[in-house]
């Protein structure tokens, strides 16, 4: 008889360590859960739950509340609220994490909200990284689309001459996606050529910084990749090229340019390699160089043209 109630006594205390093992297992795991969503909710600021329509959402999040401690009638019921609680608030973190993913996705997309040929995140997120700029990729506006302005250099001038940093995005009829970028910028005043090039010809400009791009070329299964300009014993080779019945120009010499468009923007031409590094493997002069950016050297028809300053 004894010994059956010890058994007993012995089978109710390992019953009750194990069930406050499971309580401190739940109040550890609600623990890890409330201190990932305020993590989460500090990540964020009002402004943009404002913004973006989520304020009601901020501010019904329980975890700003602060809840108070219920009394239980006994261990089972303590776990089972505990529990229940902790499915609660991993479903809550969910949802922020959504909400995060769709704010991180509104502001990266904010420059090009408007844009006709950006509509891939990966291409926006290439763009930061090479421009490295925050300052210049959080202020640049689309200051001229060749669909809304209609597709004439002069008009291309008229809105994009003297702006600095510049950001040109092509997109061809046969959807390859490219284009360049300049810290300086186009402008068809002659007095600023030689105060800006160190080269004799009219029109080039040297920029060390300037670089051109692809984001989409499905012909050749490229990934996004940019180039920079060629450098020849300490000196740069032509960045951009001024000329008044162009429209934007990058790199080149005697008329022969890594990308340019004529005076209606039609067609397209790419010498590519002339000023800028080609890809590894791909030598200049050859097919796959002149075929690179566009599909074609100089049968290229542009579907859109978009310019990004400040």
């Amino acid at each position: 008889m004894d010994n059956n109630n010890n058994n007993q006594n012995e089978n109710q205390n390992q019953n009750e360590n194990q069930n406050e093992n499971q309580n401190q297992n739940q109040n550890q795991n609600e623990n890890q859960n409330e201190n990932e969503m305020k993590n989460l909710k500090n990540s964020i600021s009002k402004q943009d739950f404002v913004k973006l329509e989520y304020f009601e959402f901020f501010l019904s999040s329980s975890i700003l509340i602060d809840r108070p401690k219920k009394v239980f009638a006994n261990k089972d019921q303590e776990l089972e609220q505990i529990k229940l609680e902790n499915e609660n608030l991993k479903r809550e973190i969910e949802k922020m994490k959504l909400v995060i993913k769709g704010i991180e996705l509104k502001q990266n997309f904010h420059q090009f909200s408007d844009s006709e040929i950006i509509k891939d995140n990966e291409y926006v997120n290439k763009l930061k990284e090479w421009i490295n700029d925050n300052n210049f990729f959080s202020k640049m506006r689309k200051g001229y689309s060749a669909k809304r302005e209609g597709f004439d250099s002069e008009n291309w001038h008229n809105k994009c001459d003297d702006k600095g940093k510049t950001l040109v995005i092509i997109k061809t009829t046969d959807n390859f996606i490219f284009g360049g970028f300049t810290q300086i910028g186009w402008t068809t005043d002659k007095s600023k050529w030689d105060s800006l090039s160190k080269k004799e010809e009219s029109g080039y400009i040297i920029d060390p910084n300037a670089f051109i791009f692809s984001l989409r070329n499905d012909k050749g299964n490229r990934k996004p990749d940019k180039f920079s300009v060629k450098q020849y014993e300490n000196e740069y080779k032509n960045a951009i090229y001024y000329e008044s019945d162009k429209g934007p120009t990058f790199g080149g010499y005697n008329g022969l340019h890594d990308i340019s468009l004529e005076s209606d923007l039609q067609p397209g031409g790419s010498n590519f390699g002339d000023s800028y590094n080609l890809p590894n493997g791909i030598r200049y002069g050859t097919n796959e160089a002149e075929n690179y950016l566009a599909g074609s050297p100089d049968e290229w028809v542009v579907d859109e043209l978009e310019t990004y300053f400040i």
